[in-house]
C-alpha cells in the first residue's frame, strides 16, 4: 500500500509545482470583474472626503463675505451711497445688530485694506501649494494610502475646529495655512485609494464619484450656510469640520487599505484578505490562488520618487501631462471669474457653473469606455477652446445670452478634460509613484488657476479677451497629448519595471 501511493503523491507534488503561476494583477483583475457593494460603500466611504474638502475650499465665500448694514443716523448716512469708512461708528449698524455674523465684522476689517481682508484665503491657497510639494516628497511606503488619508482628513478637521477660538485675524490666517497644508492631498489620497481597489472595467466610473460627491459637497455648503446665516460665522466651521472629524474615524476604522499598495510592499497576505472582503462571492477562489501566488510570485521590486527622473519616458510623462493640465486649469478656474466681463447676473452663472460639472461625472465614463485616452483629451481641449474663442466674438458683439451658453460649455469642457487627464494620470505610471505623479498633476491645475487673476483683469480694459486667451492656450496645450501613450483597457501596473515592459509590449 506504501509503495502504490507514493507515485501518487509524487505526481500530485510536481503537478502544483508546475501549475502555471499567477500574478497578482490577473488575481486582482479576476475577483473584482463584477461590481459588488462592498466596492460601492468603500468608495462612498473614502469619495465623501472629497465633500468635506470641497467646503473647505469654499467656506471663505460664506464666512469672510462684507456683510450689509444700515444707516443709524439718517441725516448723515446713506446705505447705497455713503462710504462707511467716512461714517463715525455710531452712525451705523450690521444687519441683525450682530457683529460676528462674518469675518470681516467681529475683527473689524470693514475699512481694512484688501489685502488684509484676502489674507484667510491667500493663506488657505498658499498653504495647499506648499502643502502639495510638501506631501509629495512623502515616500509612498512611509504609512500606505489609507492613513495618509485618515491622517490628512483628521488634521484638516482638527484645524477647522480650533478655527472657533480664533482671537484676531492673525491667528485665524495662520489656521487657514495649516487647513490649506493638511488637507492639499486629499483629493489624490482618495481617488487613488479609490483606483486601486476596482478593476479595469469599472474604473473610469468608479473614479468618478468622489468627484461627483466633491461637487456635491460644495452645494450642500450653501445650505449650511443658509441654515446658520443668523449664527456667528464660527459656527459654519464646526457644522463643517465636527462631521468631517467624524469622518476621519470612521476612515481608520472601516477603510480597507489598496491591496495593489500592500502587494507592492510584499504584504500579499494582506491583500489577499482585503480582495476577500471586497469580494467576498470569490472567497474560495482567493483561497485557491493565494498559495500559488506565495509561492510562485517574487516580491516586486521598491522603486522611488527619483525613478520619476531617472527614467526617460516617465519624465517625459509627468511633464507632458503637467503641461496639458496647467492648460485645463487656468480654463476650469479662469472662466467662472471672467464671466463677469459678459455683464450677466453673477449668481445666476455662478450656480449654473456649479451645476454644469454635475453631467460631466456621467459623460465622463461613457468616454472613456467608448473611446481611446488620447483622442478625447485632445479633442476635448479643441472644442473647449474654440468655445472659449467664440465666447469673446460673441461678446464683442454684443450677443450676451450667446456669450454666456458659450462660457457654460468651455467650462463644462475644462471640467470633462480633468476627469479624463486624472484617469489617464492614474493609468499611466505604476503603484509605486503614483501617489507623486499624481500630486504634480493636481500642483499644475493650482498653477493653472494660479495665474487666472492677472490674465482676468486684462478684461477690465478688453471685455472678455481673457476668453480667448484661456481659450488659444488649452486648446494649444491639448496638441501635448499625441506624446502619451494609449492606456484604454489596460490594467493598473504596481512598479516601474513592470510599467516598462508593458509599454515595450505595446510598441512592439
Amino acid at each position: 500500500m506504501v509503495d502504490s501511493s507514493a507515485p501518487l503523491l509524487t505526481t500530485h507534488i510536481e503537478d502544483e509545482d508546475t501549475s502555471p503561476p499567477l500574478s497578482f494583477d490577473k488575481i486582482f483583475e479576476q475577483c473584482l470583474s463584477s461590481f459588488s457593494f462592498p466596492q460601492f460603500l468603500q468608495i462612498i466611504l473614502v469619495g465623501l472626503a472629497l465633500s468635506f474638502d470641497s467646503q473647505q475650499i469654499f467656506i471663505t465665500v460664506f464666512t469672510d463675505a462684507f456683510p450689509t448694514w444700515h444707516c443709524l443716523d439718517h441725516t448723515i448716512c446713506n446705505s447705497t451711497t455713503t462710504d462707511i469708512c467716512k461714517l463715525p461708528r455710531s452712525a451705523w449698524e450690521w444687519d441683525g445688530g450682530f457683529k460676528g455674523k462674518s469675518v470681516i465684522s467681529e475683527f473689524e476689517l470693514e475699512c481694512s485694506s484688501s489685502f488684509l481682508r484676502g489674507l484667510p484665503t491667500s493663506a488657505f491657497f498658499m498653504g495647499s501649494i506648499v502643502g502639495g510639494v510638501f506631501m509629495a516628497l512623502v515616500p509612498d511606503s512611509f504609512v500606505g494610502r489609507k492613513k495618509l488619508l485618515f491622517f490628512t482628513t483628521l488634521a484638516t478637521s482638527l484645524t477647522g475646529i480650533s478655527i472657533f477660538f480664533s482671537s484676531n485675524v492673525w491667528t485665524y490666517a495662520f489656521l487657514k495655512l495649516v487647513i490649506g497644508l493638511a488637507r492639499s492631498q486629499i483629493g489624490t489620497y482618495a481617488i487613488n485609494l479609490i483606483s486601486e481597489r476596482v478593476s479595469t472595467k469599472w474604473r473610469p466610473r468608479a473614479t468618478m464619484i468622489p468627484f461627483t460627491l466633491f461637487v456635491l459637497g460644495f452645494m450642500s455648503l450653501s445650505g449650511i450656510a443658509y441654515l446658520v446665516r443668523h449664527a456667528s460665522w464660527r459656527v459654519l466651521y464646526l457644522c463643517t469640520s465636527v462631521p468631517a472629524f467624524i469622518h476621519g474615524v470612521f476612515i481608520y476604522f472601516f477603510a480597507l487599505e489598496s491591496p495593489r499598495w500592500l502587494h507592492v510592499q510584499g504584504n500579499n497576505e494582506e491583500a489577499i484578505q482585503v480582495l476577500k472582503r471586497l469580494s467576498p462571492t470569490n472567497i474560495i477562489y482567493l483561497e485557491t490562488v493565494s498559495s500559488r501566488l506565495h509561492s510562485k510570485e517574487q516580491p516586486p521590486s521598491s522603486s522611488s520618487i527619483k525613478d520619476l527622473f531617472i527614467r526617460k519616458w516617465a519624465f517625459r510623462r509627468i511633464v507632458v501631462v503637467m503641461i496639458i493640465m496647467f492648460g485645463l486649469g487656468m480654463m476650469y478656474y479662469g472662466v467662472p471669474l471672467a464671466v463677469r466681463d459678459i455683464k450677466v447676473n453673477v449668481y445666476l452663472s455662478e450656480a449654473l457653473n456649479a451645476m454644469v460639472e454635475l453631467p460631466t461625472f456621467v459623460i465622463t465614463p461613457i468616454l472613456l469606455e467608448k473611446f481611446n485616452r488620447r483622442s478625447s483629451v485632445l479633442v476635448n481641449c479643441l472644442v473647449g477652446g474654440a468655445l472659449g474663442v467664440l465666447c469673446f466674438v460673441m461678446t464683442s458683439f454684443g450677443r450676451t445670452s450667446i456669450a454666456f451658453a458659450l462660457e457654460l460649455g468651455s467650462f463644462f469642457c475644462a471640467r470633462i478634460g480633468f476627469n479624463l487627464v486624472s484617469v489617464y494620470m492614474i493609468e499611466m505610471f505604476p503603484t509605486c509613484v503614483r501617489n507623486f505623479a499624481t500630486t504634480m498633476l493636481r500642483q499644475a491645475l493650482v498653477l493653472g488657476g494660479a495665474s487666472c487673476p492677472i490674465i482676468a483683469s486684462v478684461g477690465r480694459n478688453v471685455p472678455s479677451i481673457s476668453f480667448a486667451v484661456f481659450g488659444f492656450v488649452v486648446s494649444g496645450l491639448g496638441f501635448f497629448a499625441l506624446l502619451l501613450p494609449e492606456t484604454k483597457g489596460l490594467s493598473l501596473c504596481d512598479t516601474m519595471e513592470a510599467q516598462e515592459q508593458r509599454d515595450q509590449a505595446l510598441k512592439t
